[in-house]
């Protein structure tokens, strides 16, 4: 790290007052080229050894198609990182083109990559989830009331439960208890809509929001008759 910040500093017009400044700027090709020889000497005379890291990109799927060909330039690298990457999407289209694919990843960079597949939470490991959630929290629960939010947390989601672990204890402090209760469960269940009945509500009232989107059932038949 020494090296790379010595040569860097020595490549500048202002040289040792470029570590103060803050303004970097790019280093020039060859001092780039100098560095990777004088590393690639000190790692066959045994002097240096480069330990590839872990690149790890969460949500994937939002990488556009140039993103895609730079990371497969960089897997041919020798030097590569370990790459690890996650999505929850299934066939969607590739950002930046026209095409779907498998997860929104190109074929010819999914072919270089291990699947793993992951299986939904058994209600055990969910229960065991929102009770380390509890202890994280510090909120007394009863298991009544962990069984309820298992339950819950199995009929929308795992998310979904835990956040109403937070707003179940704020219901606990305002009837001044010091377990939270399935009662408090509920009332913040009832208070706090998940995914699906959030979505439900919408196709329900649709006529009562602004600028929706979604037909109605049997008003493209009477738009149809209105029409010369």
């Amino acid at each position: 790290m020494l090296f790379l910040s010595c040569t860097f500093c020595t490549c500048r017009t202002q040289g040792f007052l470029a570590l103060f400044t803050g303004d970097t700027g790019e280093i020039r090709a060859e001092v780039r080229e100098q560095i990777g020889t004088k590393v690639a000497e000190w790692r066959e005379e045994g002097k240096a050894e480069i330990v590839p890291g872990v690149l790890f990109i969460d949500e994937v799927h939002m990488l556009d198609i140039e993103c895609f060909s730079f990371l497969n330039r960089a897997l041919e690298n020798e030097m590569s990182p370990i790459l690890v990457v996650a999505t929850n999407r299934g066939i969607t289209t590739i950002r930046g083109t026209n095409y779907k694919s498998p997860h929104g990843i190109p074929i010819d960079l999914l072919d270089r990559l291990l699947i793993i597949t992951t299986q939904p939470y058994s209600k055990d490991e969910i229960h065991k989830i929102l009770d380390i959630r509890c202890q994280e929290e510090e909120v007394d629960m009863s298991e009544e009331a962990k069984a309820l939010l298992t339950h819950i947390g199995g009929e929308t989601s795992l998310r979904y439960a835990i956040h109403l672990i937070t707003a179940a204890a704020l219901a606990c402090l305002k009837r001044k208890g010091k377990l939270v209760e399935s009662e408090d469960i509920t009332r913040v269940y009832n208070l706090f809509l998940d995914v699906k009945r959030s979505a439900q509500y919408l196709m329900e009232y649709q006529n009562e929001y602004m600028f929706s989107e979604a037909p109605v059932a049997g008003e493209e038949d009477d738009a149809s008759a209105m029409v010369p």
